[in-house]
């Protein structure tokens, strides 16, 4: 309601102004009488919840002012923008101000029903209604607004949605958004107008709308969508330009309903113009430290190229980068682009000058949800105060992204306080840092593997790592307890403590159980920003065993008896049919057949691990130094890593030896997805003790994870035995023994990423693989002699046999493809492989599979 006063003010001006011209002295006294004089007291009436001194606080006039008609209509207006109330009005009562209002509704709840395909949660985002808010009518229709958004975006054209509201007691309501939901409208085809160079499927796979299927059950792309449609005209502008087609623009992307209202159909219409080629390509600089002819070496642009425009973006990156080691932090590089349509050529010149300084002024982190502020700031190259680079802001974004506690970290830089400040935001996205793993395995030898974990690698959100492991297997039981703190005593230096006790069986695949209980110590600091050195010592007892397994031997051969005693029959040596034999027991020859185990050494086919059953005390320091030289921590697309470690047993303890292993890789992008990447690994391991061999625990065992398409342990020495026939030396059978790991390994890996077949969101990569190497050179009390002995065939027929260590370090190499899925259970990861060379006692596999979740 508008204020009386102020309406009758204007009503009796105009009239006097007009009507009366020659009364103007009788109406101002009219005036000074409405309108004159002070006020004695505020009086507010309608108000419920809000207090009286509430309301009189909002008015810019109080008790002693004068009626003065603007103030109060401002008065007026203050109180509706409160959106306190619903009404107001201002009279004067006598020397009185009477102000009446009518409050607002306060929410007590807000409602949704009929929702089904968005959750309650998904519109508690969104609306700004909220329980205890202000009911306001157009703060509803907003809301309401943003409801259907969220169905058009989701691609529910029909969506209806009706606000209702039930009044309680003491002026509150209960909000009800009643909503139909109605069909999901899809993209039933998508065509293109004017395309010559490019088919209408490869426009598609270009662009994110996706027609719809049925296999995309998964997807909302194939969802109309308006917004993603402007999307999709940028995807193919950058599609034309990298390819060549710089006039190339969308003339119109056109969506209309079917005729049974349930999908769109999208017509694009485009001009793609011609094809162009990079013509001359110039880099122009008048900053002294800069040589023009070397900054042009570095463009990766030639001339005759098919013209790119992420060329462009990429060159100027590359300057800028080149600018910056040779001091200047601050440039500025304008790339001039020349069409000739007639030549078909682009000419490009690099305009390279100094840039105005610029600082920064503050960093916000944004987004950590869970990581401290200081974890992510001590990765940060740069501080507020310093000049800005963006190189070293590049640098500071990958060391946060090394962090991987995040989806996704950018920084953004906005304008500051003056021209020559700047404020960078550094926004991340948690992502889960715990983890919950399993592994399972399946091989043409051994049916299956299972192995279960679980660590935290942002404790606290501190950035310090902790590993609390309890896994079990058909081949092992660990407790491993490891706890990182990554800056001790708040300087560059990580610490950590291990504490871990494992139990392996190998009888499997080596013919040995090994318990292990141990503690370590570690510590790490960077040598370079690229550079870090660790130092370590940790002591543990370990127990090699191997299974007792009792053997009847013949002490006049050293081998197996074989003798047997005729039990009937005898009374007829010619005739052999109701001939019937024991084998001989102790109690025959009491002093020539023994009861021995395996490891006896009066056994003559004494298996060479059994030097290893002991029980020692392990002292044992290393070092390891890393080199990393990619372009990315996470999916590096350029550059390379090194590392190299050594481990030294003998400061006191009962062991002796030098372990040494190292590795390099090299990364390649080829084109978009596709990454080609190739490492080489190898370790040498030898006693420090003349005479003295490696026990079989700490040796070298590649297989499974570590060699695709060979079993655990499944290449390198291996005891093999052979059968042949004593006359015509015919081998009749050959028998794989254990596995006896080497002192020495290496080994190739290549791997070439494939680009998606499938969906995006279906989360599903591939990549094709090729391992190659070896493991071997067993030496002196390692490798058991050759025995040559004779036996039975299954058939009980006499044979020959010889026992021998096969050590070759021949190349071995497979390939494969590598499947991997981010499922709703978990990453998973399907190896298939196929041997292209081996030896006939190694062990193979052809398909194992692994999985694990983060929480």
């Amino acid at each position: 309601m508008r204020k009386f006063l102020a309406a009758t003010l204007m009503a009796t001006s105009v009239f006097s102004f007009v009507v009366m011209p020659g009364l103007n002295n009788t109406a101002e006294a009219q005036e000074d009488s409405r309108y004159g004089g002070t006020i004695r007291s505020i009086l507010v009436e309608g108000n419920q919840r809000i207090e009286a001194r509430t309301v009189q606080s909002y008015l810019l006039v109080e008790p002693g002012d004068a009626f003065d008609p603007e103030r109060i209509d401002l008065s007026l207006k203050t109180l509706f923008a409160t959106n306190l109330f619903a009404d107001v009005s201002i009279d004067r009562s006598g020397d009185d101000l009477l102000v009446r209002v009518v409050e607002n509704p306060i929410i007590n709840r807000v409602i949704f029903e009929g929702n089904r395909a968005l959750k309650d949660e998904k519109f508690q985002e969104e609306v700004q209604a909220a329980p205890r808010g202000i009911f306001t009518a157009a703060r509803v229709q907003a809301d309401v607004q943003r409801i259907l958004e969220l169905y058009r975006q989701s691609g529910r054209f029909a969506a209806k949605v009706e606000p209702q509201y039930k009044p309680l007691e003491q002026n509150r309501v209960d909000l009800v958004f009643e909503i139909t939901e109605g069909p999901v409208t899809g993209v039933r085809s998508i065509n293109f107008i004017g395309n010559k160079a490019y088919t209408d499927s490869r426009l598609r796979s270009e662009i994110v709308t996706r027609q719809s299927r049925l296999w995309r059950f998964f997807s909302s792309n194939d969802n109309y969508d308006p917004g993603r449609l402007e999307y999709d005209r940028e995807k193919l502008r950058e599609f034309y330009q990298n390819n060549g087609y710089y006039d190339f623009r969308v003339d119109s992307a056109v969506a209309e309903l079917t005729p049974d209202q349930k999908d769109f159909y999208i017509t694009m219409t485009i001009d793609e113009g011609r094809q162009y080629d990079f013509g001359e390509v110039k880099v122009e600089t008048a900053l002294e430290k800069l040589d023009a002819k070397a900054l042009r070496a570095a463009v990766p642009i030639q001339t005759g190229d098919l013209f790119r425009g992420n060329l462009i973006e990429t060159t100027i990156d590359t300057l800028t980068y080149a600018a910056g080691i040779a001091g200047y932090a601050f440039v500025d590089i304008r790339p001039q682009i020349d069409v000739n349509p007639e030549t078909g050529r682009i000419d490009v010149t690099f305009a390279v000058d100094e840039g105005p300084r610029v600082y920064i002024e503050r960093i916000n982190i944004v987004g950590n949800t869970q990581t401290l502020d200081r974890v992510i700031r001590r990765e940060l190259r740069i501080s507020e105060g310093d000049a800005f680079n963006r190189i070293l802001l590049d640098r500071s974004k990958n060391r946060v992204r090394a962090l991987g506690f995040f989806k996704d970290v950018e920084i953004v830089e906005n304008p500051g306080d003056g021209p020559d400040k700047s404020i960078v935001d550094v926004k991340v996205t948690e992502q889960p840092t715990g983890e919950l793993s399993f592994a399972a395995g399946f091989s043409s030898v051994d049916s299956y593997l299972f192995d279960l974990s679980a660590s935290q690698r942002n404790l606290r959100g501190r950035g310090q790592s902790v590993v609390a492991r309890v896994s079990t297997s058909s081949r092992q039981q660990v407790v491993d307890l490891r706890f990182t703190e990554p800056r001790f005593l708040d300087r560059n230096l990580s610490a950590g403590v291990d504490v871990y006790a494992t139990k392996q069986d190998f009888k499997k695949f080596g013919s040995y159980t090994a318990e292990t209980i141990g503690t370590g110590l570690r510590v790490g600091f960077p040598l370079s920003e690229r550079m870090q050195m660790g130092l370590s010592y940790k002591i543990q007892s370990d127990d090699v065993q191997i299974p007792d397994v009792n053997i009847l031997l013949d002490t006049n051969t050293g081998f197996r008896s074989t003798r047997v005693i005729q039990t009937a029959g005898a009374d007829t040596p010619n005739d052999a049919t109701d001939d019937e034999f024991r084998s001989a027991t102790t109690e025959d020859f009491p002093n020539e057949l023994l009861i021995v185990d395996q490891c006896d050494t009066l056994y003559l086919l004494r298996d060479s691990s059994c030097r290893s059953e002991r029980s020692e005390i392990s002292s044992i320091v290393g070092y390891s130094f890393f080199w990393d030289r990619t372009n990315d921590p996470i999916r590096p697309t350029r550059g390379f890593d090194f590392r190299f470690s050594q481990e030294a047993a003998g400061l006191g303890g009962d062991v002796k030896y030098l372990r040494t292993e190292t590795s390099a890789s090299l990364y390649r992008g080829i084109w978009k997805d596709i990454i080609a990447s190739a490492r080489l690994s190898g370790g040498y391991i030898f006693p420090l003790e003349d005479g003295q061999g490696i026990r079989i625990n700490n040796r070298f065992f590649r297989g499974g994870s570590t060699f695709r398409g060979f079993d655990v342990a499944g290449l390198g020495p291996r005891e093999i035995v052979r059968t042949f026939d004593p006359n015509t030396g015919e081998i009749i059978s050959t028998r794989r023994g254990n596995s006896l790991g080497g002192n020495v390994y290496y080994q190739g890996t290549f791997e070439l990423t494939l680009p998606s077949v499938f969906p995006e969101e279906y989360g599903i990569k591939s990549a094709l693989f090729a391992d190659v190497g070896a493991v071997g050179s067993l030496r002196g009390p390692d490798v058991s002699p050759n025995v040559f002995y004779q036996t039975t065939d299954a058939a009980g027929n006499p044979v020959s046999a010889v026992r021998v260590t096969k050590d070759a370090t021949s190349l071995r190499a497979s390939a494969g493809l590598s499947v991997f899925w981010d499922s709703p259970f978990g990453p998973i990861r399907f190896d298939f492989s196929q041997i292209l060379r081996r030896e006939d006692y190694d062990r193979t596999e052809t398909f194992r599979f692994s999985t694990s979740t983060r929480f």
